[in-house]
């Protein structure tokens, strides 16, 4: 059963088109990723999903509900941690969980021991009575995991989770989310440009790229478009190298050749003799297995990485039921 059907979805802005005509599904129960650098749609994505924007064209299906016909229906059913933090900095821990309970008509006994639980949970319970402003990012970022839990959503949309974060607050993030997923059959949407933030969690990926869904798999069904070991080669100059042992070539945008192989460590002295056949002088050779990076370099030339923001130019607005 879908939690998510995305059909063909559209949303331009003026003549600017920010996602172009993308479709997938999202499983119930699943972690699905939406990977892909800055500026690649991934926002804009997540704001028709959790009806904050309306989509130019096409259409979704959230829990059972169209995001259009239907947004009070799907915000029902949904939770969502922003990109941006969303928290009261003035407030406490324990005012910003309430405040949420009760825009979702959560009351009493029941609301207190769900933010008691909650706030455990997400090891913030001795900090409870603390303002946010006094908080780190991480500390932030579990306060607001905890808060889009309260009303139990079926489907949880975690935006770039771990963006600044260090790597410990990261890997303590990933724990809660690959927990959630376990104790409660959660379905969680989560964005990122961070490789091994999606290769750790995701059940599937969906590559993104200006706009574009230009693959879907599990990772190790990503990885097989690439192959089985790469060799990046710089040579002075840029050329593609042809022979029986290499499986494919491609010039990258920085210049180095990624040559695609089967078994690196035993090619490698055969690519030597190749470029000296070929006159080519080598200043540099890499190996490795395919990294999701890798997919990434193979279908589009160049890395992920971090451009402008593909945050919508709309302010942000909270929201309840």
């Amino acid at each position: 059963m879908e939690a998510i059907i995305v059909e063909n979805l559209v949303k331009k802005y003026g003549d600017f088109e920010a996602v172009k005509g993308i479709s997938f599904k999202v499983k119930q129960g699943e972690i699905f990723a939406f990977l892909g650098p800055n500026g690649a749609g991934k926002t804009t994505t997540v704001h028709v999903l959790t009806t904050l924007l309306k989509p130019t064209s096409g259409r979704a299906i959230v829990a059972g509900h169209d995001v259009v016909k239907e947004p009070m229906e799907v915000r029902k059913k949904i939770g969502i941690v922003f990109q941006d933090p969303s928290v009261d900095r003035e407030l406490t821990a324990w005012e910003n969980m309430y405040i949420h309970g009760r825009i979702y008509g959560l009351r009493g006994q029941d609301l207190k021991k769900k933010i008691e639980e909650l706030l455990k949970f997400v090891e913030l319970w001795e900090f409870r009575d603390k303002q946010v402003k006094y908080f780190s990012g991480g500390m932030q970022r579990r306060l607001e995991i905890a808060r889009s839990l309260l009303h139990e959503p079926e489907v949880l949309f975690l935006d770039e989770p771990t963006i600044g974060l260090d790597p410990q607050t990261r890997a303590h993030i990933w724990e809660y989310i690959k927990t959630m997923k376990e104790e409660h059959d959660m379905t969680i949407f989560l964005t990122t440009h961070y490789m091994d933030e999606a290769e750790q969690l995701a059940d599937r990926i969906a590559i993104i790229d200006h706009g574009k869904i230009i693959a879907k798999g599990t990772t190790e069904e990503l990885k097989k478009l690439v192959g089985n070991d790469i060799i990046y080669v710089k040579f002075e100059k840029p050329t593609c190298v042809q022979a029986e042992f290499i499986r494919g070539c491609k010039i990258l945008n920085d210049g180095r050749v990624a040559l695609e192989v089967n078994n690196a460590a035993e090619v490698l002295p055969l690519v030597f003799e190749k470029a000296r056949d070929m006159g080519l002088k080598i200043l540099e050779v890499t190996y490795h297995r395919p990294t999701l990076n890798d997919v990434f370099l193979h279908l589009t030339g160049r890395e992920i990485r971090d451009e402008a923001s593909d945050r919508s130019t709309m302010p942000m607005r909270r929201w309840g039921r």
